[in-house]
């Protein structure tokens, strides 16, 4: 395994029954990366969750946690891993910063009143550690439970659709709160139905269909794309198709009001020029920049 990573799966097959859930699944999550896990609903995703955070057994492969193997040195992989499988429970009628403190006196690792701070500041949590749980908003409760798992200082934050429930201003918290601890160097691995919100975490992608890994590419790649895509709106499209094909753009179609001009390289500045010079008003003239949703239903047909 590199030292460079905080995960590292290898040939990971699960089967339940007769159905095998997982196909010789392999990734890796870099240290100091959030890795965004996505696919339709049955993909798999929950299961591979549970296998490397060892809620179950794989049937075969290796899972490396920051150097550890889970199968062959278990308490020393296991430790390096802070997790939110569903929904965390807590005592409500204790505070959360009682809560925090019984979480760490069955903790095997040696965890201080200091930690204890440290983590409740890196959530945002401070004026509310007091308050009893059973006060929590979900998303109140969803930081608090990222900070039970980040109490024992773990190197991977594995989160299973962490964002359920949150109204708009608790995602957009949530959102900033794991930035921030990706920032610290925490490495994140995130399944979440809220590709909005993948879109603008996600430092990489893995694309979970069938038990099997179709996909992994970077977020950045997917918005930059293989070809650019220009919308225009001019006071002559019919023209202005003519000139910018005769100019050699190639993929010039119209789309209602629009002509959508697809090309290799960023060329707003020369299709502008070419209209402007063929006596064709530009009423509007925008690149459209891929989005995650639109990437993710091309790639699993629409799934969900």
């Amino acid at each position: 395994m590199s030292a460079e990573n905080a995960l590292e799966l290898s040939n990971i097959w699960k089967r339940i029954g007769k159905k095998m859930i997982l196909k010789n699944v392999a990734f890796v999550v870099e240290k100091g990366q959030i890795v965004g896990l996505l696919g339709p609903n049955g993909a798999g995703k929950t299961t591979l969750i549970r296998v490397i955070v060892s809620l179950m057994q794989l049937d075969q492969g290796n899972i490396m946690i920051n150097g550890s193997s889970l199968t062959k040195d278990f308490k020393s992989a296991i430790a390096n891993v802070g997790a939110i499988v569903e929904n965390p429970e807590f005592y409500n009628y204790l505070s959360g910063y009682d809560n925090l403190l019984q979480y760490a006196r069955i903790s095997r690792t040696p965890i201080s009143n200091a930690r204890i701070q440290e983590v409740v500041a890196a959530v945002h949590l401070e004026d509310k550690i007091s308050q009893k749980v059973k006060t929590y908003s979900l998303g109140m409760r969803q930081r608090l439970g990222v900070a039970q798992a980040l109490l024992h200082q773990p190197a991977l934050l594995v989160l299973d659709e962490p964002m359920n429930g949150l109204d708009p201003l608790g995602m957009r918290e949530f959102r900033d709160m794991l930035l921030d601890l990706r920032d610290q160097g925490i490495s994140v691995l995130i399944s979440s139905h809220q590709l909005s919100d993948v879109e603008q975490l996600a430092d990489q992608l893995v694309i979970l269909q069938n038990g099997e890994v179709t996909h992994k590419v970077a977020m950045a790649d997917i918005k930059r794309g293989d070809h650019h895509q220009v919308s225009l709106i001019t006071t002559n499209n019919t023209l202005a198709k003519e000139l910018l094909t005769a100019a050699g753009f190639q993929h010039v179609t119209a789309e209602g009001d629009e002509l959508l001009v697809v090309t290799a390289e960023e060329s707003r500045s020369e299709i502008a020029k070419v209209l402007v010079n063929g006596d064709v008003g530009l009423l509007q003239l925008v690149l459209k920049v891929n989005s995650l949703e639109d990437v993710f239903l091309k790639w699993t047909e629409g799934g969900v």
